[in-house]
């Protein structure tokens, strides 16, 4: 179990960042101007979302003569660190590696691990990140078939990842694999099943992502109900995060945690079913919200609700003192209008300022209560108050 630092660790002690797609589609917003904006907003650093660097490789391929789609990937890279460098950003990681672990398709399985992760490790060395992160598996079956395009079994699963962190440690110096549970994804859907494959991967380099809207969709919420709560039903649906909470306070080792990334999003005025405007048939309801409904923390004023502060509080509790990485999908993110990047960067930045002050007020809150460094409370609608077994 993570041992806690004797000092108190509260919201003020973390860095803000952000996703680069948060700011706008790739093929609509250029990657330049979203650092633009991003830097103009006081953020240091950023996750580098692979279609953004792609988008401006293919602009770097029709405007010269670069031979491959590799050399111009490079060339991209080297264009994204120099800005960086320019605007003070650091890159933090290059996300997210695809449909990987667990392909039934072992020639695909085969051509990822020969092509592709050295590639992105390229890149990553010219960014001068040190990080891939690898979101859970959700290929879906066969469109034509029906048939699974993946498996469940654990160890085809482990070794999968294992072979991804094995290359990473070769390197000098070496990358770090950090594994997310996305609330849709074929066979791992939950922090716990991304952290027991962590355990079973068992190497130094090999991590987890906690991203607080992936943790409140599959323990709280659910689209496709009237509430958009698990059961249609919010008492439920609290004590079911809230078991989910009490065993991350128990089980998960934050040294282990290598990425947080933190959004909200709506509650949806209709549920999330055929005849939505979200609905995509043969589309997981999760994937969909995700995809058009995500928000900032904080932004109750355009339909947030889940208890995603709780989560970033619970984790800052834990010892998280690194990057709290803000990562929206939105269907405003399609806003072609020039203004975009700059309208969520800003947004982001508002947000910060909203989260740190709620977090403020819940430690205060704990203080005057008369609770100990080893207690937590949560809101009242999750509430408990809990021992940590630190």
């Amino acid at each position: 179990m993570y041992q806690k630092s004797p000092s108190y660790s509260s919201a003020m002690d973390c860095k803000q960042a952000i996703a680069t797609i948060s700011l706008g589609q790739p093929k609509l917003h250029d990657i330049r101007t979203k650092l633009y904006e991003i830097a103009g907003c006081g953020i240091k650093a950023i996750e580098l979302f692979y279609d953004d660097l792609e988008t401006l490789a293919c602009t770097i391929s029709q405007e010269s003569s670069q031979p491959s789609s590799r050399e111009s990937c490079l060339k991209a890279a080297e264009v994204i660190r120099d800005l960086c460098h320019e605007l003070q950003l650091t890159v933090l990681n290059l996300q997210p590696f695809r449909f990987y672990e667990g392909l039934l398709d072992r020639q695909e399985t085969d051509r990822l691990q020969s092509e592709v992760l050295p590639l992105w490790i390229e890149i990553l060395q010219i960014l001068g990140a040190d990080t891939i992160l690898v979101a859970s598996n959700f290929l879906g079956p066969d469109p034509q078939t029906g048939q699974p395009r993946t498996t469940g079994d654990i160890r085809v699963i482990v070794d999968d990842l294992r072979v991804m962190a094995v290359k990473g440690l070769a390197c000098s110096p070496p990358v770090r694999i950090a594994y997310e549970a996305l609330a849709w994804g074929d066979h791992v859907k939950t922090w716990e099943k991304a952290w027991e494959i962590v355990q079973k991967v068992d190497l130094p380099n090999f991590g987890l992502v906690l991203d607080t809207f992936n943790l409140a969709a599959i323990a709280y919420a659910d689209p496709a109900t009237e509430n958009g709560r698990l059961y249609n039903d919010e008492k439920l649906a609290a004590f079911h995060l809230r078991s989910s909470l009490e065993k991350m306070l128990s089980d998960i080792d934050m040294s282990r945690v290598f990425v947080v990334q933190i959004a909200d999003a709506e509650r949806l005025c209709s549920p999330l079913q055929e005849g939505h405007p979200f609905y995509v048939a043969g589309q997981p309801s999760r994937m969909s919200w995700s995809r058009n409904a995500r928000l900032f923390l904080c932004e109750s004023d355009r339909g947030g609700y889940l208890p995603v502060l709780d989560i970033v509080h619970i984790l800052i509790k834990l010892g998280w003192t690194g990057h709290l990485s803000h990562e929206v999908f939105s269907r405003t993110l399609s806003d072609a209008a020039p203004e975009t990047p700059l309208n969520h960067a800003a947004r982001a930045s508002r947000s910060w300022n909203a989260m740190l002050a709620a977090l403020m007020q819940k430690d205060e809150l704990e203080y005057k209560g008369g609770y100990h460094e080893k207690e937590t409370v949560l809101s009242p609608e999750i509430g408990f108050r809990v021992e940590l077994e630190l």
